[in-house]
């Protein structure tokens, strides 16, 4: 079980900033961000979640609510669950005949693993960004267009390219290419890429994998602001494993720990300043992982 967070409706009130009306939105500032409108509403959820790989199990009864419009960053040492968790959220887990998922896990207050869901259009509302860029061997604009196009969404098609590029940070430097090979681009440029690809049929959550991990600093840079601006319109859930990155960009912090077990869930600036755990302590301050 995790600890309950202190949301920000918890917080005692300073003099010069009264209380917010719970279930109301707030502000999170940040230094480089400027302010930031967030919202308490939770908008997944998991309940005593348990994931299978044949007889070896994954995550042991992981219980966590993750606010809408914030970034939550999970993080932990390699094999303890981090990207089972994140591929249970939109049902990735599918895909792998050993997987076994127990327990429930909450979209909007529906548990995504009822039998009247269908896996396709979930993942429509909740698109993920994997680890290494995966463009497809297609011009830049219908790398763009290619969820629109599976889901008959054939009007304003160039409007919405544009768009989700421009939110990507990318138009600018592609505009005039349109028309190549999304592969010619560089590293930093596919993943905003398969990022604008990803928001593009306008979903609600997006997941990323380690979506820096395989880029130069100057990129990862670029992503890191990137993700702070979506959280002004998506959800976002992000493993890294990378632990400066997750107290840069995020708001919340999971931390996973062998065993595939959720030891803390909170605000990112008191899981790196004052963690409640010994154990997420040592994991922070480097004493393993």
């Amino acid at each position: 079980m995790t600890n309950k967070q202190m949301t920000s409706s918890e917080t005692e009130p300073t003099d010069d900033q009264p209380a917010p009306t719970p279930g109301t939105d707030t502000l999170v500032t940040d230094s480089d961000a400027g302010e930031r409108t967030t919202t308490d509403r939770t908008l997944l959820e998991a309940r005593d979640l348990d994931v299978y790989y044949g007889d070896e199990q994954a995550l042991r009864g992981v219980d966590i609510e993750i606010p809408e419009k914030q970034v939550t960053a999970v993080i932990g040492p390699s094999g303890c669950g981090k990207s089972t968790f994140l591929r249970c959220i939109n049902r990735m887990n599918d895909l792998v005949d050993a997987a076994r998922v127990d327990g429930e896990l909450l979209f909007d207050g529906k548990n995504v693993y009822d039998d009247d869901v269908d896996p396709v259009a979930l993942r429509r509302k909740i698109g993920m960004v994997f680890q290494s860029p995966n463009p497809f061997p297609k011009s830049i604009r219908d790398n763009v267009a290619y969820g629109l196009k599976v889901q008959g969404k054939d009007a304003d098609i160039d409007e919405t390219v544009h768009s989700a590029l421009e939110r990507a940070a990318l138009l600018e430097e592609v505009e005039d290419q349109l028309d190549s090979s999304g592969l010619d681009l560089s590293g930093g440029q596919q993943q905003r890429l398969c990022i604008a690809r990803a928001i593009a049929p306008d979903p609600d959550v997006i997941l990323m994998d380690e979506p820096a991990s395989a880029l130069d600093p100057v990129a990862t840079s670029k992503i890191e602001d990137l993700i702070e601006d979506l959280a002004e319109e998506y959800t976002v859930v992000i493993v890294t494993h990378n632990m400066q990155q997750a107290a840069r960009i995020s708001d919340k912090t999971a931390v996973f720990l062998t065993g595939g077990e959720l030891v803390e869930f909170d605000d990112t600036d008191k899981i790196f300043e004052n963690p409640e755990h010994d154990r997420v302590e040592d994991y922070i301050t480097g004493k393993f992982g």
